[in-house]
């Protein structure tokens, strides 16, 4: 019960989103949306993220073929790339202290890159670069390929992985309900929808991974269930 608890509570990121984003468009109006469309800058910017965003797509399937499905390899390939991989003993209560979840840690600074600085034994330093921090039980492969495709956007520097608006990605997905938006900036509004898409982009990654492994019918079950173990 408490492992199905667990994976409901990560598949609602996708419908939190969903409500973050309804929230942004109620904030900021269809004037705005339409400034965005109308804007050459930003169109010739989102034409080259939907190129790189399609090359994402293409390797990170291209590497869960090599990689046989295998979540040990494609935590190996992780760490091949420079990027450092942590199995933790109660991972996922030590990270909802700091409202993180296992899997992809983006870049962080203050208390809370000292507080994962301290629990992966790197000292006490404020500020920490990507890493994985990951259970020490078995590994959830579903799970881990939506982190993985994460962190292979980030590695192809797609928008909205800096410290800042993860930051704040991550406080109104937490208290969605009640967040209000009036008071970002136009800049930061763009921010956090870029960061919406990425965790969007993630999530029906995994699902297509699924209906084409496994059929239709089971999406939802194998993203919230124990049979997403491999």
């Amino acid at each position: 019960m408490k492992k199905l608890t667990q994976k409901i509570r990560r598949l609602a990121l996708t419908f939190r989103a969903k409500t973050l984003e309804k929230l942004l468009k109620k904030s900021f109006g269809d004037d705005m949306s339409k400034t965005i469309i109308s804007s050459t800058e930003i169109m010739t910017l989102n034409a080259k993220t939907l190129e790189v965003i399609s090359t994402v797509q293409k390797n990170v399937t291209d590497i869960i073929k090599t990689t046989n499905n295998n979540p040990q390899k494609l935590l190996d390939y992780i760490e091949a790339q420079g990027t450092k991989v942590f199995k933790i003993k109660n991972a996922t209560k030590l990270l909802e202290k700091v409202n993180e979840h296992t899997g992809l840690i983006t870049e962080l600074h203050g208390i809370k890159a000292l507080y994962i600085n301290i629990i992966t034994g790197q000292g006490t330093i404020f500020i920490t670069k990507p890493l994985f921090i990951i259970s020490d039980k078995e590994i959830d492969y579903y799970m881990l390929l939506r982190e993985f495709y994460l962190w292979y956007s980030l590695k192809m520097k797609l928008p909205g992985f800096d410290f800042k608006t993860q930051e704040k990605f991550k406080k109104y997905l937490k208290y969605s309900q009640n967040a209000s938006f009036k008071k970002l900036s136009y800049e930061e509004m763009i921010k956090i929808k870029e960061a919406i898409a990425r965790d969007k982009e993630a999530n029906e990654f995994v699902m297509q991974v699924i209906r084409e492994k496994d059929g239709g019918a089971n999406v939802f079950g194998k993203m919230t269930t124990g049979g997403a173990n491999i």
